[in-house]
C-alpha cells in the first residue's frame, strides 16, 4: 500500500491504577517495533512522543468529577491533541499506530479517527472498558473509553471525550472476562456486539473474531483496532497493570490479528495499549505487542 504507518507515543498513565504504564511506548520501540513493521511489509514513520505531564506534578483531585473520573481534565488534554494528530495522519492516507500508555487515550485515538469517516472498532480487552463516572468503582478512566466514546451518562456533557458518529452496532468487544455488575448490564442493554473468553473457548478464536469484525465492519469506511494487552493470558504477557488469568493464548492472539488484517474493511488506525514494563519479564510483553502489530499490518507465515 502506498502509505506510512505513523508511531506516535502517549506515555500517560493518568488513567491507571498502577504506575509505570506511561513507560509503555519506550518498552515498545525498545523491543523492535519499527523492524516489526518493516516485517510486514510497510514504510514506518515514527512521530515521537505527545508531550504529557507526569502525573506527580498534578493533582487528580482537580478533575472535574472529582475521584468519580481521576485526572480528568488532564486526560481532555491529552485526548484533545491525540485526536487532532490521529486526524490529520488518517487524513495524510497513513496509519496511525498508538503506543500507550493506558487505554483512557483511546478516547482521543477514536475521536480523531472518527472525524472525517464512519469507523468501526474492535476492542481486544479482557475488560469492557463500558463504566462510566457514576459506575466505576475505581474512578479509574482507563475502564470507561468506550462509555466515554459513545457519550453514556456523564460523558453526554463532554463532547471532547466522544468519537462523532460513532454506532454502537459497530463495535465490538473480543475476550472480555473481568466486568463490573454494572458494566454488565449496560453492555447487555447495548446494542455492541460482546464476545467473551467463554466464546471464545466453545466456538474458537478464527469464528468468534470474523463475527466480531463483520459486526464492526458494516457500513464502516475504515476499523479502529484497540489492542490492550491484559487481553492475553498473564502467562504470555505479565507485564500488565490489570492481569486476568484465562486470556487468550500467543497463536491464538496472532490468529485474530491476522483477521483483522485481512478484513474487508481496511484498518484507519491501531492502538496498542497497557504494556507496563515495571511489571514486564525481560520485555517480553512489548516484544510480543511488536509481533501482534505486525500480524495486524499483515505478516504471514507463509
Amino acid at each position: 500500500m502506498n502509505r506510512s504507518v505513523r508511531i506516535l507515543g502517549v506515555p500517560t498513565d493518568y488513567g491507571a491504577n498502577r504506575r509505570g504504564v506511561d513507560m509503555g511506548p519506550s518498552a515498545i520501540r525498545y523491543a523492535g517495533l519499527a523492524d516489526a513493521i518493516a516485517r510486514a511489509n510497510e514504510q514506518c514513520v515514527d512521530d515521537g512522543d505527545l508531550s504529557v505531564v507526569r502525573a506527580e506534578s498534578t493533582d487528580p483531585d482537580r478533575a472535574p468529577m472529582q475521584d468519580r473520573a481521576k485526572f480528568l481534565s488532564e486526560i481532555q488534554d491529552v485526548s484533545e491533541r491525540l485526536a487532532d494528530v490521529v486526524a490529520g495522519v488518517c487524513a495524510d492516507g497513513d496509519l496511525p499506530l498508538v503506543l500507550g500508555g493506558d487505554h483512557s487515550i483511546a478516547i482521543g485515538s477514536m475521536a480523531g479517527a472518527a472525524r472525517e469517516a464512519d469507523i468501526g472498532v474492535v476492542w481486544f480487552d479482557a475488560h469492557g472498558d463500558f463504566n462510566t463516572p457514576s459506575t466505576s468503582p475505581s474512578g479509574n478512566v482507563h475502564g470507561m473509553p468506550l462509555a466515554a466514546a459513545l457519550g453514556h451518562d456523564e460523558f453526554a456533557d463532554l463532547p471532547w471525550a466522544q468519537a462523532s458518529g460513532l454506532d454502537p452496532e459497530r463495535i465490538a468487544l473480543v475476550g472480555l472476562r473481568n466486568l463490573d455488575p454494572p458494566e454488565r448490564a449496560a453492555i447487555h442493554d447495548s446494542p455492541v456486539s460482546a464476545y467473551s473468553m467463554s466464546d471464545i473457548d466453545e466456538r474458537g478464536i478464527v469464528d468468534v473474531v470474523e463475527d466480531a469484525v463483520g459486526a464492526a465492519s458494516a457500513g464502516a469506511d475504515g476499523l479502529h483496532v484497540s489492542l490492550d494487552m491484559d487481553w492475553l493470558d498473564p502467562k504470555e504477557a505479565p507485564g500488565v497493570g490489570t492481569p486476568e488469568r484465562g486470556g487468550v493464548t500467543y497463536r491464538e492472539a496472532h490468529a485474530a490479528l491476522e483477521q483483522v488484517a485481512s478484513a474487508d474493511v481496511p484498518t484507519r488506525s491501531l492502538e496498542v495499549v497497557e504494556v507496563n514494563p515495571v511489571l514486564d519479564s525481560h520485555n517480553e510483553t512489548a516484544e510480543l505487542a511488536c509481533e501482534l502489530v505486525a500480524s495486524a499490518l499483515g505478516e504471514r507465515i507463509l
